[in-house]
């Protein structure tokens, strides 16, 4: 993320909208000798004006920082195409359907890009009656430790959050899984998709 929006951004999105800088003064109540000194680098927008900037461009202030328009285009909203961010501050997890630009903790999050399965990070699936048991032979200290397994399908994603000193394992109805995740505190997500 930007430390700040440069004027690289805001010329950037302001020409994606076909706005003339005079277009996007005027809807911020401003000059266009502002909105150019901006774009040129010799100012910055006041705090102030941050969340109506990003109502004239269109975006909100999130992606306005982040200097992304993000747009999703995963509209008939498949589990498949879901997307795990998790916060490094409170450990937070945030599940979106596709492209979006997620916060907490007030930084901006990476979507988490999966390894498959092995190693120290195995997946491991047993059927059990009607469920899977999930079990990952993983160390479960405080320190280093499987933080939560995950199951996703067409129209779900369910999360069991474990806890350090605990087991990694997980138990999941069986109606049709499509992928398995565990996400270690240290190395990241790891995927399993077959079993």
């Amino acid at each position: 993320m930007n430390q700040y929006v440069t004027g690289a951004i805001i010329k950037k999105l302001r020409e994606e909208r076909k706005m003339t800088q005079s277009d996007l003064a005027e809807k911020l109540f401003i000059s266009d000798k502002t909105v150019s000194k901006w774009e040129t680098g010799k100012g910055y927008p006041d705090i102030t004006l941050i969340e109506s900037l990003a109502d004239a461009l269109g975006i909100s202030v999130i992606e306005l920082m982040s200097g992304n328009d993000v747009t999703n285009k995963n509209r008939s909203f498949n589990m498949k195409k879901a997307k795990l961010y998790v916060c490094p501050i409170c450990g937070n997890v945030i599940v979106s359907t596709g492209e979006a630009v997620v916060s907490c903790c007030g930084i901006t999050l990476p979507f988490l890009e999966a390894e498959e399965s092995e190693n120290e990070h195995l997946i491991n699936v047993e059927k059990v009656e009607d469920e899977y048991y999930v079990t990952v032979n993983h160390e479960m200290s405080k320190e280093h430790h499987i933080s939560f397994i995950a199951k996703a399908n067409d129209d779900s994603v369910e999360i069991v959050k474990l806890y350090p000193e605990g087991n990694a394992q997980a138990r999941f109805k069986i109606n049709g899984m499509y992928k398995l995740y565990c996400y270690c505190n240290r190395h990241g997500l790891f995927v399993l998709t077959k079993w």
